[in-house]
């Protein structure tokens, strides 16, 4: 009778003819009624008896004859306990199932850091595959050049690179919008386009950023990305340098250590957010003289925050270089590191800091 019906109480006397309370109770505890309240009813009203009925898994027990008032009292006192316990079978089960969607989304998160650290080592390692090689930098006559990159730990699109062709030498650094593959592979697409046009003999700055940016404005219209990019690019040659383009100040330091920062806000506009840049594109000439020191820099190095959100700022590191315009381009660059290091000590690196040092032999 118990396996076919939905009981709320079981109303149990210990005597009965052909199976006592005794084995009624060990017989729930023994299947999945153990849940079911049970009070025993039993003219007995030893002590043991009691007790036995107790530790087997009545909830109560009473002894005949019993009182009507103290039967309704006991009997709404075990239904409320059937309640709560029901109601914590329930919450237990939805417990179960949450725990389970949860594990769910960890497994799956789990995968996605695994897609997403993949996906940015990729980027850093093609990042660092892209820079020039010392061997390339030596070969540029007339001009000490030491660079740098170090990818923040979510990688950003920072491009630095130092090409020479038919006796053309070619500086360039720029900072993608964003951070991760997207950025990443939008900086390899710069330095690409940007070999392609020197191997074409373009040297018309005007014509040389507007086919450049026209290139990644239709490639990132095919992505459908919302990427862009500050760039300047620095052609050299003879003692001279040809700056073009819109990033951050350009820092010179002459041989006497007079300073000069030169804004490279009118001298273009962002590559790759409007269709033709054409209108905005300009050239400022700089003249070097034996010992005049030139730093170039995303904002990665300026914009670096230590562990009070203080940014290391364009201030400190004209500091820096005027301290060490004395020194080759390599010790000047380990200067600014090093110096850059400690004001951010052990605080998370957002952006990728990147850093190209010339100096005019």
């Amino acid at each position: 009778m118990i396996q076919t019906g939905d009981y709320d109480l079981l109303l149990l006397d210990i005597l009965m003819p052909e199976m006592n309370g005794y084995e009624v109770l060990q017989w729930l505890k023994d299947n999945e009624f153990r849940h079911l309240p049970a009070i025993a009813i039993s003219a007995l009203d030893e002590i043991d008896s009691i007790v036995k009925c107790i530790e087997m898994g009545a909830e109560d027990y009473l002894t005949k004859p019993f009182n009507s008032v103290l039967l309704r009292a006991r009997i709404e006192a075990c239904l409320e306990k059937k309640r709560l316990r029901d109601r914590e079978v329930e919450y237990l089960a939805q417990l179960a199932q949450a725990n389970q969607e949860i594990t769910v989304l960890n497994e799956r998160l789990q995968a996605e850091n695994l897609r997403l650290s993949t996906e940015l080592e990729i980027t850093r390692r093609l990042q660092q595959m892209m820079l020039p090689k010392d061997n390339e930098l030596n070969q540029i006559e007339g001009l000490e050049i030491a660079g740098y990159m170090e990818p923040a730990d979510e990688v950003g699109g920072d491009y630095y690179d130092v090409l020479q062709t038919n006796g053309r030498v070619k500086i360039g650094i720029g900072d993608v919008t964003g951070h991760g593959l997207e950025s990443g592979v939008l900086m390899i697409m710069v330095q690409t386009a940007v070999r392609t046009l020197m191997e074409n003999n373009e040297t018309d700055p005007k014509k040389f950023l507007e086919a450049l940016n026209r290139t990644i404005y239709n490639n990132v219209q095919r992505m459908s990305s919302n990427k862009n990019l500050t760039l300047s690019l620095v052609d050299y040659h003879n003692g001279k340098l040809d700056l073009s383009g819109q990033h951050e100040e350009l820092i010179v330091v002459r041989a006497n250590g007079e300073l000069e920062r030169i804004d490279t806000i009118d001298l273009g506009f962002p590559i790759g957010l409007e269709e033709s840049i054409v209108d905005f594109v300009a050239q400022t000439q700089i003249d070097l003289k034996l010992g005049d020191v030139v730093v170039l820099y995303t904002d990665g190095v300026t914009e670096a925050e230590n562990s009070s959100g203080e940014q290391y700022s364009i201030e400190r590191l004209c500091e820096v270089i005027k301290q060490n315009y004395y020194k080759s381009a390599i010790e000047i660059r380990h200067k600014i590191i090093e110096d850059v290091r400690q004001h951010i000590g052990r605080t998370k690196v957002y952006d990728d800091i990147t850093l190209v040092v010339l100096k005019q032999k």
